[in-house]
Formats: structure tokens, C-alpha cells, sequence
């Protein structure tokens, strides 16, 4: 015992100091949050904004309520005092049809030289292919790209009209062609392509600056429904563990913890794969999950359910008001 004892009391005094060390910055860190002045996320708008883009109907590549839709996203963006570009482009679907398709992107403070990029599709699904009717029929996509797109509208709404500013910039990628891929249980008619996220695809190798990188991305999919829940997926973590675990511990903290679930699952093929890959910047998926399906989904995903009666506003501030508090923080 006498030969261990040295070896236990410096195993107890490295212990104590790196306790004292984390209660250091965690009480570093309150300050901070409490000289920040966060400000508040208005769920009401953002629910509005979704309700507008649904309004416009199905959000399908090459149709009037995806050209309304794509003028309407710019129109929010340019009166929130970003600089607003778009990425057109043509793509070919798993059926063979030839897409227009267009990235639309935006820059808050585009001075700022430090900057987080924060993305979602806003395309919605041409079938309703888990529905058992109208199947061959488009879906509302209410929650599957319109619930992402609106919080980041208001994100951008809120930091236009707040007096104290972020230090850092935001950049915007709202990605088209996400959700067309192969119906569910059809095997794919080319293994070596993905007919999924088309438009993060053409972007990550065609980025609109040339070289353009960011200090980490955040994509929203499926952040509106009514009880939701995200838990860590795969790709996020294998990518961007320590922004996952950053933007989960900063939820818990304000009180949206019963949203963001501190449980890691698999992987899910979204346009954050191909940022991460091809595009080269660490970015996570903020996505819904049901732990008790088999699908990895909720029961609404990609049928007619996916429309205005399942948003909720205290979801969308969850997802809003966490990601303000991470980006004011930095």
C-alpha cells in the first residue's frame, strides 16, 4: 500500500484538477451566457413560414408551386438583409426525367470572416410512397423540408432586427432535390449513384465560391412535427462529433432536452453526407427519429400526413432557440 499510495494521491490530485478545470468553464460559461442576450426565437413566424411554402403546394422540381416557392424563399431572404444568390442547374431522377433545380444561398454578415453554414432542402417528395393511397400523388412535405427552411428564415429574421449581433457570419444553403430518390423498397436502378440530395450533391462539388468553407454546418430535416425527437446520427458522429455533442449539451441547458435525446443511431444518407464528404466541411443532420420504428422515421414520413396538422410551434422554437443560443456562443 505505501508503494501505491504516491501513485493514488497523484491519480486523486490529477481528478481534482481536472474537476475544478470543467466547473471552471462551466461557470465561464454561464457568464458568458448570461452577458450574451441570446434573443428570442418567434415561433408564430416560423410556423408562418412554413405554412406559406405549403400554401404554394407541392414543391415539385419543374411545377408552378416550386418556382412560387423558390421566389418566395428569396423574397424572405433578401428582406432579412442577406445577399442572395442561387445555384441552377439540371439533374436526372431515377425515372430518367431532366430536373431545373436550383440551390439557393444566402450570407448574413457576409464581412465576417469566421462563419457556420446552416442548410435544409426545400424540395418536397413528387409520391407518397409509404401511404397506402395516393400513393403516385406529391406530399405536402410540411415537416420533410418546409419545417427547415422556416427556421432558418426566422433565424435570419431575428438576427436582421436584434441589435447585438453574432460574432460570427452565417451562411445559408437551402438545398433542392433532396427528397426524390428511389421509392421505398425499389432497389436502385444504378448502384454506384445516389439519386437522393441532388442538390447537395451538385453543390459539394461545384461549390459557389470557389474554395468556400465554413467552421461547421448544421442541416435541419424534419424539424417541425409535434413531439419530435433527434437523436445522434451516424455520419454526424462519425464527422462532427464534438458539434453534435455542442449543440446537444447547449439544448439540455436552456431546457430542450426532451428533444434533442442524447442517444447516438445510425446513419441516414442526407445532403450532410455528401457536405461532409465531397464538400469537406464538418457538418450534422438535426433529424427526426422514432426509436420504435423499424424505418428509423416517423410513421408520416413520406405519405400524406406530412402536412400543416402536424407542425408545432414548440418544436420549431426547440430547434430555433437552440441554435441561436450555439451561434451566439461562439
Amino acid at each position: 500500500m505505501k508503494k501505491l499510495f504516491p501513485y493514488l494521491f497523484l491519480s486523486f490530485f490529477i481528478i481534482a484538477c481536472g474537476s475544478d478545470k470543467e466547473n471552471k468553464q462551466k461557470e465561464n460559461l454561464t457568464t458568458k451566457r448570461k452577458d450574451l442576450q441570446v434573443p428570442s426565437f418567434n415561433q408564430s413566424r416560423a410556423y408562418q413560414y412554413v405554412a406559406d411554402q405549403v400554401a404554394f403546394g407541392p414543391r415539385v422540381p419543374n411545377t408552378k408551386p416550386h418556382r412560387l416557392t423558390k421566389e418566395y424563399i428569396i423574397n424572405q431572404l433578401d428582406s432579412a438583409g442577406a445577399k442572395v444568390q442561387t445555384q441552377d442547374f439540371e439533374a436526372e431522377t431515377y425515372d430518367g426525367e431532366i430536373w431545373n433545380l436550383s440551390n439557393i444561398i444566402a450570407s448574413v454578415d457576409p464581412a465576417k470572416k469566421k462563419r457556420i453554414l446552416l442548410a435544409a432542402h426545400w424540395d418536397s417528395r413528387k409520391i407518397a410512397d409509404k401511404d397506402t393511397e395516393r400513393k403516385n400523388e406529391p406530399i405536402d412535405g410540411a415537416n420533410d423540408g418546409a419545417s427547415g427552411v422556416g427556421v432558418i428564415l426566422e433565424i435570419a429574421k431575428t438576427i436582421q432586427e436584434t441589435k447585438n449581433k453574432p460574432e460570427i457570419g452565417i451562411d445559408i444553403i437551402l438545398f433542392d432535390g433532396e427528397d426524390n430518390g428511389e421509392p421505398y423498397g425499389m432497389a436502385s436502378n444504378d448502384p454506384s449513384k445516389t439519386w437522393w440530395c441532388l442538390g447537395s450533391q451538385h453543390w459539394s462539388k461545384n461549390k459557389h465560391v470557389p474554395g468556400y468553407s465554413a467552421y461547421y454546418g448544421i442541416l435541419l430535416d424534419m424539424v417541425g412535427a409535434k413531439d419530435a425527437q433527434f437523436h445522434k446520427e451516424g455520419y454526424s458522429m462519425k464527422y462532427a462529433p464534438s458539434i453534435v455533442d455542442k449543440v446537444w449539451d447547449t439544448s439540455a441547458e436552456i431546457g430542450y432536452g426532451r428533444f434533442f435525446v442524447n442517444n447516438r443511431v445510425g446513419p441516414i444518407t442526407d445532403d450532410h453526407y455528401f457536405v461532409n464528404e465531397f464538400g469537406k466541411i464538418p457538418m450534422i443532420d438535426i433529424i427526426a427519429h422514432d426509436p420504435n420504428s423499424d424505418q428509423f422515421f416517423p410513421s408520416y414520413h413520406h405519405t400524406h400526413n406530412d402536412n400543416m396538422e402536424i407542425i408545432s410551434k414548440e418544436t420549431l422554437k426547440a430547434v430555433g432557440q437552440t441554435l441561436l443560443q450555439v451561434i451566439y456562443e461562439e
